[in-house]
């Protein structure tokens, strides 16, 4: 069965990781290493069941590599989880662990944060591996890209804005945002910021308090997002919420979010074509996380990566460009847009590996 699916997936290689000693179960997904080695977040979540986490590592390196095609980055796609509880099964052996596997990988796989996993826990994967990005800035790395991907999401939805209402003002529109996690929270602070009326949810109360309590938001009920009638629908939590139950609920004219996977399926997103609701494709406008921590590999700059978060605005208008030439839906239009580039690239065939795998020149071991 697994074959089967890695046949239609396209997928190089999956790597089944088992540590008895230290709990760990995870695995490693490389989708594409036609541009350069893989590079993905690992995530951590308590799947229901092994097969659950085996698609959830396909689908999000593949993913991965369309991201990373249209981000304009010399990387492949991949994605790792661990299946445990985020809350309750961390420890120092875990990760050091899963870190040896990326290792042996040798520079094939390059990881990164994902849902579940935080910068701290990315310190322990360093320490088995270089192959890691995301670490601390005391080790030349970039730290948390949460404040990344959000201003890059801004950016996709500056491109949004201009392209649906001919204006690029923020503050004169309205939005419903899903998710107040780590990029959640940093997007609805730069809206705050434009001067938006926003509205959010999430099944933390906690942190929809303090989205009240520090920039002005408007709480709803986890399920009442989809109804509230607001300029744009920002998925900033998981994917799949955009799907037939709650498309005739969205009021919104555009979709615009840092979550993953937004579209059920891509039906969904020929009828949101067909409904002249413009939907920004997901992972073009998130890229700004992985285009930061891509910077770690050659030596990370700041100032560098502020700069390369401004073409996630050019990326996501080239998008609506081709889907208007082509009569296509967005998301078609962006998987177009990344399935050239791998063409393309693929028949020069750039040298991105060196001796044992991609280099770290702005780094020096911290151990």
């Amino acid at each position: 069965m697994i074959f089967e699916t890695l046949a239609t997936s396209g997928h190089e290689e999956v790597v089944f990781c088992h540590n008895k000693d230290a709990g760990l179960k995870a695995i490693i997904a490389i989708h594409n290493t036609v541009l350069g080695p893989a590079l993905g977040g690992l995530r951590m979540w308590p799947y229901k069941s092994e097969e659950e986490a085996v698609n959830d590592a396909l689908r999000l390196s593949r993913g991965m590599t369309y991201k990373n095609a249209v981000a304009g980055l010399n990387l492949g796609g991949g994605k790792s989880v661990i299946i445990g509880d985020p809350a309750t099964d961390k420890s120092e052996a875990l990760f050091r662990a899963f870190g040896r596997f990326v290792n042996s990988l040798n520079g094939r796989y390059i990881t990164a944060e994902d849902v579940g996993i935080d910068v701290n826990d990315m310190e322990w994967v360093f320490r088995e591996t270089e192959f890691v990005t995301g670490v601390h800035q005391v080790h030349g790395g970039s730290g948390d890209p949460s404040p990344f991907t959000a201003y890059g999401t801004l950016q996709g939805l500056l491109a949004s804005l201009q392209h649906k209402f001919g204006n690029e003002d923020v503050g004169k529109h309205t939005f419903a945002v899903q998710g107040c996690g780590h990029v959640g929270m940093e997007f609805i602070k730069l809206l705050h910021e434009n001067g938006a009326k926003v509205f959010v949810t999430d099944i933390n109360q906690e942190l929809v308090q303090r989205a009240v309590d520090d920039y002005g938001c408007t709480a709803v009920g986890t399920d009442e997002i989809y109804d509230v009638d607001a300029d744009v629908y920002s998925p900033c939590a998981l994917g799949g919420t955009v799907n037939e139950k709650t498309i005739d609920r969205i009021k919104a004219k555009v979709i615009c979010g840092a979550a993953n996977n937004q579209l059920a399926t891509d039906e969904i997103g020929d009828e949101l074509s067909k409904r002249d609701v413009l939907y920004a494709p997901d992972y073009a406008v998130n890229a700004g996380g992985v285009m930061n921590v891509s910077l770690e590999i050659d030596g990370y700059n700041r100032e560098r990566a502020m700069r390369m978060m401004r073409t996630v605005y050019l990326n996501v208008s080239r998008i609506f460009q081709i889907a208007d030439r082509d009569g296509i839906p967005t998301y078609k239009a962006a998987d177009r847009m990344a399935e050239e580039r791998i063409a393309t690239i693929g028949k020069i065939k750039l040298p991105m590996m060196g001796n044992g795998g991609p280099r770290f020149l702005g780094r020096m071991r911290g151990h």
